[in-house]
């Protein structure tokens, strides 16, 4: 069987807009092939709003997302391998789903390993630096699914 991950990114993705919420994703910035802005990376990660309104060209490919972003007033080709995505979640609400990497093995045995993550919104929830950074600078904390 193929892979399942692709094919939840997109159900996921359509239910989330179409419920009219903002579809973010978490993103392991360290995963080969992925093309993101590095100076926007806090920890190895970058969570990303790919909703219809924040890219361009979006396509949710069964190897690859891609689409055009743009990041401090200048359009950028991100280029996303599937395996690289780690979560998938309503921006708002915090409803959606975090991935293990055994989610891209094709046996039917890693069924389980498909989390349902509720992360916590963000006005409940009190960010905390990573240990050794400091969050002086106002920028926003990275989402940590455990």
């Amino acid at each position: 069987m193929k892979p399942r991950r692709p094919y939840l990114l997109r159900g996921l993705y359509d239910w989330i807009v179409d419920s009219g919420e903002v579809p973010n994703i978490l993103v392991d910035a360290e995963v080969d092939g992925v093309v993101v802005p590095i100076e926007h990376v806090r920890d190895g990660q970058i969570v990303l709003n790919i909703s219809p309104q924040a890219v361009r060209n979006l396509n949710l490919g069964n190897e690859f997302i891609m689409c055009e972003g743009r990041f401090s007033g200048r359009s950028i080709e991100l280029v996303l391998p599937i395996e690289s995505v780690r979560a998938i979640y309503c921006r708002d609400s915090g409803q959606g789903l975090a991935f293990d990497d055994e989610d891209m093995l094709t046996d039917d045995s890693a069924v389980d390993s498909i989390e349902s993550v509720s992360a916590p919104r963000a006005s409940q929830t009190e960010a905390k630096p990573a240990p050794g950074k400091s969050d002086s600078t106002g920028s926003k904390p990275t989402l940590r699914l455990v």
